[in-house]
């Protein structure tokens, strides 16, 4: 709406990713995805693991003669978002067809709520595929996908590959107003993301004021040597100097 950049102040707080999990029994090693071929499973064009696009992507692996189940978020989420902006970005099918948002219209699959109800669901159905936080995939020990990058690597997430797509992606910036999905340049986690706090940029309360700018401080200095221990990514620095300037704007008066 006119003037809603104004009232509040957009800014990230740490890096994380989105990854496909998948459970196909007898896996003998990870699978491989590129854009079209995620597109294809989630827009219900590709319906068979042994798919001839899916084969191609991973020559060395017998993939079985077994249904793709989908699986997706029944309610709206920022992994959501993420998964279809990823898409959007990269198939011209799906940006046509359902676009980004935090609740798409999925053209198909069974819809679960939260990385919890997800993560269950794939677990017990042979044969599925999904999406969730690449930290989540860690802590529960799921089995996720390599996704090509716009570089033509096919990249497994880890912090390091999300601190790739960081870096080609803010460099000789100097503002915050920047994706880091679909990044370019090698070893880059193409499905990654800025965690964002939207926060008023008028307090009129002086110890809300005195709350919230303390918290943000905070969380752009000591906090983010918490990040790497709980699986995401810390910011870098330049983003770090560019929120402070942005911190000490919120003004409470």
């Amino acid at each position: 709406a006119p003037g809603e950049e104004s009232k509040y102040v957009l800014l990230p707080s740490v890096v994380g990713a989105v990854v496909p999990i998948v459970n196909l029994p007898g896996l003998p090693s990870e699978i491989s995805f590129t854009s079209d071929a995620l597109a294809g499973i989630f827009l219900g064009k590709i319906k068979k693991w042994n798919d001839p696009v899916l084969k191609k992507i991973n020559p060395r692996i017998d993939l079985p003669d077994l249904d793709i189940v989908v699986i997706h978020r029944a309610e709206g989420s920022g992994t959501s978002y993420v998964w279809s902006d990823y898409l959007s970005k990269t198939s011209q099918q799906w940006r046509d067809a359902v676009g980004a948002g935090l609740d798409p219209k999925w053209p198909t699959g069974r819809g679960a709520t939260g990385n919890d109800g997800v993560a269950k669901l794939v677990k017990e159905l042979g044969g599925s595929i999904s999406y969730v936080e690449y930290i989540y995939a860690l802590q529960n020990h799921l089995n996720y996908g390599k996704v090509r990058n716009r570089n033509g690597d096919f990249v497994e997430a880890s912090l390091e590959s999300i601190a790739a797509a960081v870096s080609h992606s803010v460099q000789n910036r100097d503002d915050l107003n920047v994706s880091i999905v679909d990044a370019p340049g090698a070893g880059s986690y193409p499905i990654a993301a800025f965690t964002w706090l939207i926060v008023p940029a008028h307090v009129p309360d002086d110890a809300k004021w005195t709350a919230i700018t303390s918290f943000l401080r905070w969380t752009l200095g000591p906090g983010q040597r918490q990040a790497a221990a709980l699986g995401y990514l810390a910011l870098p620095k330049e983003i770090v100097g560019m929120e402070a300037d942005l911190v000490a704007m919120i003004h409470a008066k």
